[in-house]
């Protein structure tokens, strides 16, 4: 999952893309990138780093411009390395370039391999490259029928961002609509951004969303012009990754239209009314699970608290004492308070539940704390299938809802009793249509790649 980011017409663009991309940090950690363009050259500066790490005064003053893109990463297709880090600059015949991409195409091993028996030479292993090389090979006359011929050949999720040399930025959705992207105003600047929480930091106003299959451009000039990917009749029904809504996405945000705080708050809601139980009080595990547990608590009457204090200063990598300490990984983000949870019974809400490791240290701890019970509930459904378009889910083999029944999984996260929301009940919650939610149920809107079909294999029940 990453996050994109545009910015035009603007005197301070990389400034205004800096910010920008601190508001989306949520939806990639591994690496941040900015593109600036002047003078009919583009300016780049990537890290393997968080926004505030990877940029500070001195280095944005090296990105001069009036139009600058940036993209935070957090890899689902290549490797996590500096030469992945987006957004990439390329040179073809028709000038510089620059790209950054949130989503997965399903069909880029098969252009990959095809480009390159027509002699393409790959510098990266993102599967985002793939769409610069089939734009450098299209024989339209603009930049525009170039992206257009090239995305005609993939398949899967993208929303991107796009930047060339003589300073035209370009929004680009997949005709799903998998990905979020929208379109703001900042004074007399247009801005792109994966989600509208960017806009509220930095003061612009919402417009509205990139519709799906749509590409806006943005010229020199500051003109915006709107253009279909496909013809009005080929147009495919919107299927909208109902995870943002789950967990992705960030409270503030409007996703799809909708308030991601209180679809979530909705799905608590909803989940309390099909699996209610007797309790003290109810707990979310922080932070995406708190609006669910609020929503929880409103319907069932129980009490709300912060029960788990999440820590927000949590680096990438620690030192572990010799001496063992029981779930380190979850301590070191998570802590009971004992004074909520000793001799309660606990309601404990969480956004997924995918290996079921994290769950089952959560319960222990705060059954060490004192909790008397602990009750599960989960305001999704069973995660039972990877996700191909974007969100970063281990193989099926590794989800324990493939292979394990709900009463199996509460076995093994040792909770008193475990309950899940039911799809009907989510979809519900954000809106009844024009939602992908393959991660549940299997049913994927665009067709897997041969590579894809490996990860939906599911371990044999006497390997479980």
């Amino acid at each position: 999952m990453c996050g994109v980011f545009g910015i035009h017409g603007h005197d301070e663009a990389s400034n205004i893309g800096y910010l920008g991309m601190h508001a989306l940090q949520h939806r990639g950690q591994e690496s941040a990138g900015l593109v600036a363009a002047e003078d009919g050259r583009l300016r780049r500066h990537v890290a393997m780093d968080l926004v505030s790490d990877a940029f500070d005064r001195e280095t944005l003053a090296k990105l001069p411009g009036r139009t600058a893109i940036g993209h935070v990463r957090y890899s689902t297709a290549g490797s996590s390395e500096l030469r992945n880090a987006q957004p990439f600059v390329f040179e073809y015949s028709g000038g510089q370039i620059a790209i950054g991409h949130n989503g997965n195409l399903v069909n880029a091993a098969e252009l990959r391999a095809e480009l390159e028996a027509q002699g393409s030479i790959f510098q990266t292993s993102s599967d985002t490259e793939v769409i610069v090389h089939l734009m450098a090979k299209a024989r339209d006359a603009d930049i525009l029928g170039k992206l257009q011929s090239s995305l005609k050949r993939v398949r899967g999720a993208y929303s991107l961002v796009l930047l060339t040399g003589d300073e035209k930025m370009i929004g680009v959705r997949d005709p799903n609509g998998f990905r979020p992207l929208c379109i703001g105003r900042l004074k007399g600047a247009y801005v792109l951004s994966s989600e509208t929480n960017a806009f509220d930091l930095i003061e612009a106003e919402f417009i509205r969303e990139v519709e799906p299959g749509e590409i806006v451009v943005i010229d020199k000039g500051g003109g915006l012009s709107s253009h279909r990917l496909l013809p009005s009749e080929s147009a495919v029904k919107p299927t909208f990754c109902v995870f943002e809504h789950v967990y992705f996405a960030r409270p503030d945000s409007l996703v799809n239209g909708k308030s991601v705080y209180r679809a979530r708050e909705k799905m608590g809601i909803r989940l309390a009314q099909e699996h209610p139980i007797e309790a003290d009080v109810v707990i979310p595990v922080p932070d995406s699970g708190v609006p669910a547990a609020i929503g929880y608590s409103k319907e069932s009457g129980i009490p709300f608290e912060m029960g788990l204090i999440r820590s927000h200063y949590v680096g990438r990598t620690f030192i572990e004492p010799q001496d063992s300490i029981r779930h380190f990984g979850v301590r070191l983000k998570l802590s009971p308070v004992r004074s909520i949870v000793d001799g309660k019974r606990v309601v404990v809400v969480d956004d997924s539940l995918v290996r079921g490791t994290t769950s089952r240290k959560i319960v222990k701890m705060l059954r060490n704390a004192g909790a008397r019970e602990v009750h599960m509930r989960i305001s999704a459904p069973p995660t039972t299938h990877p996700c191909f378009y974007g969100i970063d889910t281990p193989n099926r083999s590794e989800l324990v809802a493939a292979s394990h029944t709900v009463e199996e999984i509460g076995r093994y996260v040792t909770s008193d009793t475990l309950q899940y929301l039911s799809h009907a009940g989510m979809i519900a919650s954000v809106g009844n249509e024009g939602y992908c939610s393959a991660c549940f149920t299997g049913e994927y809107p665009v067709a897997l790649g041969e590579g894809n079909l490996v990860q939906l294999r599911t371990p044999s029940r006497a390997a479980r």
